[in-house]
């Protein structure tokens, strides 16, 4: 279909916008079976949807002179989870309903509450806002919806997964029951499918995610490293794809503060979002990546959501998502309509089968990929310094007059080897990985270890235990390095290894000091003496393991990942 269809202002609207025809969501919620029906739409975030309700409600909105009528109470609501995807809606809405005279009020958190009720009070045709703003209006009489014709709820699972269930049915309960209600969702769980039984009525059921991945512009990749390793990793990462714009996912804000910190430090042009930061401080830190003065955004979750940065190319998930559906969502960060991305998971090696799983109950098919190396990332370097380089350039005379005199003083070749290292020498210097040596059951004989003493700690190959971990854990917790650690045996459920005699006692010591009153570290971890040697293996040997199993899959102390209280 095209535009020819629609409302003469929306067509030329959208014309003026470069749409030449609609995205497969637009042409679904306009299509004849669409018509004057509640929706129930999946559809990826940045395909195109705000656009889509924008144009399902137009009948309901415009009248037969292509315009709407003279401002008075709200005909349209439109609720999003966040400030800034509110914000970028009634922006979109905007542009579309300029040529019919439309009249759009804003109500977000985080801004003037008496502007927005005086907005309110001099009429409107359109109100979008987040749930708690609006429903404040609401109770103190400032928003009236006995009116309304058109609510659309706009990434309806994020907006229950942050607890906005209560705000939303006593929006929705404040509405005529004759309203159209448009539900749009990235994902369907059940509390969705329930919230769509209870507000519609013989709903369109819509789905224009592919069946098979979650997102089909997005290439998912995973990387397992050792637990110790995964700042590193994140810093290769960045290095290697060298994205225009990268957003970083952490747990908690504690780790966001930490690992921004660290970026920064090394040279990363970087900002931070998380709960912890004002509205004004969001919006600069967002203004900076839209202005690339800033390439790198460390976020939560929460603070994440709604996010709409169009050179967004590359999403790492520093620490793991909970569930499939939140990493379906962190991702749609980037693979926005049509444009390619990458999303990148940093696995530690002990919970690489969980997170298989979870890409297989998401339908996604992702590659696993090493880490990218030191070597890879100065191949790349050289590849894009030689790119932009041999690239055709515009010069004006100030620039011919400088190129001269350095002409005239330096060979070309001592021109180009300068301008090669001033490149090299603004980007930040990629990580060595800890050595992924394999594991030895009889190591060949090693200088310094004629004496030695066996120590054991209680995880073993039921616990996914595997030297690429268990080898900086020990290091970690002994305060030693990797080559004062001998033979290392893996058993069912517990693992034994040498320490020189030399500094064992010293070892023992730094071992007590990193565990808590019960003999474990923070991931139910106990490391104590084993005279004699590992236990020999028993096919019935079902010795306890961890408390809590291997270390969490999160970076070791000093990492984005530092035991910190889980706070959003």
């Amino acid at each position: 279909m095209t535009f020819a269809t629609l409302p003469t202002a929306l067509a030329e609207a959208l014309s003026a916008r470069g749409y030449t025809e609609p995205t497969p969501v637009q042409a679904a919620v306009v299509a004849d079976e669409a018509h004057g029906r509640d929706l129930l739409v999946s559809a990826q975030t940045g395909s195109g949807k705000t656009v889509a309700f924008g144009l399902a409600a137009s009948d309901e909105l415009i009248g037969e002179d292509g315009r709407l009528p003279a401002p008075g109470l709200p005909m349209m609501l439109a609720i999003a989870p966040t400030r800034e995807l509110a914000l970028q809606v009634a922006k979109e809405l905007a542009w579309l309903y300029q040529g019919a005279g439309a009249r759009i009020s804003t109500c977000v958190g985080g801004m003037d509450a008496s502007r927005e009720r005086r907005s309110l009070g001099h009429g409107t045709h359109i109100v979008v806002g987040t749930p708690g703003r609006l429903r404040d209006h609401l109770e103190r009489g400032a928003l009236d919806l006995s009116a309304l014709k058109v609510a659309v709820l706009d990434e309806a699972d994020e907006m229950l997964d942050m607890g906005f269930r209560e705000d939303l049915e006593t929006l929705l309960n404040a509405t005529p029951t004759e309203r159209r209600t448009l539900l749009f969702s990235a994902t369907m769980p059940r509390p969705i499918v329930q919230l769509a039984k209870t507000y519609q009525r013989d709903a369109l059921r819509i789905a224009t995610i592919g069946e098979d991945r979650g997102h089909g512009d997005i290439d998912y990749v995973g990387i397992a490293v050792a637990p110790a390793d995964i700042e590193h990793a994140v810093i290769n990462l960045l290095r290697y794809y060298e994205a225009e714009t990268a957003m970083l996912f952490c747990a908690t804000r504690d780790n966001v503060r930490h690992l921004h910190a660290s970026l920064t430090e090394r040279g990363f042009a970087a900002v931070a979002l998380s709960g912890e930061h004002s509205q004004n401080e969001r919006n600069q830190a967002l203004q900076a990546l839209r202005d690339q003065r800033a390439r790198v955004c460390v976020a939560t979750d929460v603070a994440a959501r709604g996010i709409d940065l169009p050179s967004l190319s590359l999403v790492v998930h520093v620490e793991l998502p909970r569930d499939a559906e939140t990493l379906q969502h962190r991702s749609g960060r980037t693979g926005r309509a049509g444009r390619k991305g990458t999303a990148v998971l940093v696995v530690p090696y002990p919970r690489q089968r969980r997170t298989e799983a979870m890409l297989r109950s998401a339908r996604i098919a992702a590659r696993w990929e090493p880490v990218p190396t030191a070597q890879m990332i100065r191949e790349k370097d050289r590849e894009r310094l030689m790119t932009m380089l041999l690239e055709p350039v515009e010069v004006d005379d100030e620039d011919r007059v400088l190129a001269a005199e350095l002409v005239a003083q330096k060979s070309a070749q001592e021109l180009a080897e300068a301008l090669v290292h001033a490149r090299r020498a603004a980007l930040p210097a990629p990580e060595d990985m800890i050595d992924r040596a394999p594991e030895r059951s009889q190591p060949a004989h090693r200088e310094g270890f004629d004496d030695t003493v066996w120590f054991r700690m209680n995880v073993g190959r039921r616990h996914n235990a595997d030297p690429r971990w268990i080898l900086p854990l020990i290091c970690r917790r002994g305060n030693i390095t990797k080559n004062e650690v001998g033979a290392i045996r893996i058993q069912p459920n517990e693992t034994g290894f040498q320490i020189p005699r030399a500094i064992a006692a010293k070892f023992a010591a730094a071992v007590i000091k990193t565990a808590g009153s019960n003999g474990e570290d923070e991931s139910g971890i106990r490391i104590e003496p084993a005279e004699g040697g590992p236990a020999p293996v028993r096919s019935n040997d079902t010795g306890a393991g961890p408390r809590r199993g291997p270390p969490r899959g999160g970076p070791a102390r000093g990492g984005p990942n530092r035991g910190a209280p889980r706070r959003r």
